[in-house]
């Protein structure tokens, strides 16, 4: 839980100092800091997609869970859920309002494939190095957001704690049943897809990555491993 806790403190910190800084403080110079915290997350996925065990493995299973994800139409619903949200409780509440910059902040800050992915690693592997890094975007991010739309950006931890700890509870109770092999290629294939969020936040790409249909891939290692290893045992 220590990473969902440093990413909360992380957005009330950037918060204040947006707040502090109010006029001065310009798109472009956070813009900047945002471009080289994505290099820094191209680097923590490259990192484990290449510690696979089982390259095979990977591109099954982002096959499939892109495949899956793509029929669920996970990444649209999720931009749908945000707007009506946003929709329904921005109701009557006018643009730079409190209202305005929790849901914004919030939206943004817990609909991610990092939100996702780093609350995993924390739960099953106990790592939070992920959450760590997404704590300093999320920081530059609640900075800027306050600036422009106000106090509402801070409480915006609120939902984020209770939603990134959350995953992170649920996945370590999942740990004990998890192999090292099944977590390794967890991990790959997350690894796989924050390479694909660093390219979206740097706009390298011609067209944006729909990384949130590539979720389920993340999860079908729990069913690919124990299969494979069932086959082999047989031949």
């Amino acid at each position: 839980m220590i990473g969902t806790v440093v990413n909360a403190l992380a957005v009330l910190l950037g918060s204040a100092l947006g707040l502090l800084g109010g006029a001065r403080l310009r798109p472009e110079r956070t813009e900047i800091l945002v471009h080289g915290l994505a290099i820094v997350i191209l680097v923590l996925g490259i990192s484990p997609a290449v510690a696979t065990g089982d390259i095979l493995a990977v591109i099954l299973c982002l096959v499939l869970g892109s495949a899956l994800g793509e029929a669920l139409d996970i990444e649209r619903r999720l931009d749908r859920l945000g707007e009506f949200l946003k929709a329904r409780l921005l109701r009557g509440g006018g643009r730079g309002g409190f209202t305005e910059g929790f849901v914004t902040a919030s939206l943004v800050m817990c609909v991610g494939s990092m939100a996702v992915m780093g609350s995993l690693e924390a739960g099953i592997r106990g790592n939070p190095a992920l959450l760590y890094s997404k704590a300093v975007i999320d920081g530059v991010l609640a900075l800027s957001f306050s600036a422009a739309l106000g106090i509402g950006v801070a409480f915006a931890a609120l939902p984020l704690f209770l939603y990134q700890g959350t995953l992170t509870l649920l996945a370590g109770l999942l740990a004990p049943y998890l192999s090292d092999a099944v977590v390794r290629e967890m991990s790959a294939v997350g690894g796989i897809l924050l390479i694909g969020t660093g390219l979206n936040t740097l706009g390298l790409m011609p067209r944006r990555i729909r990384v949130g249909n590539m979720l389920p891939a993340i999860l079908l290692p729990i069913l690919y491993v124990p299969l494979a290893e069932g086959l082999a045992s047989l031949f």
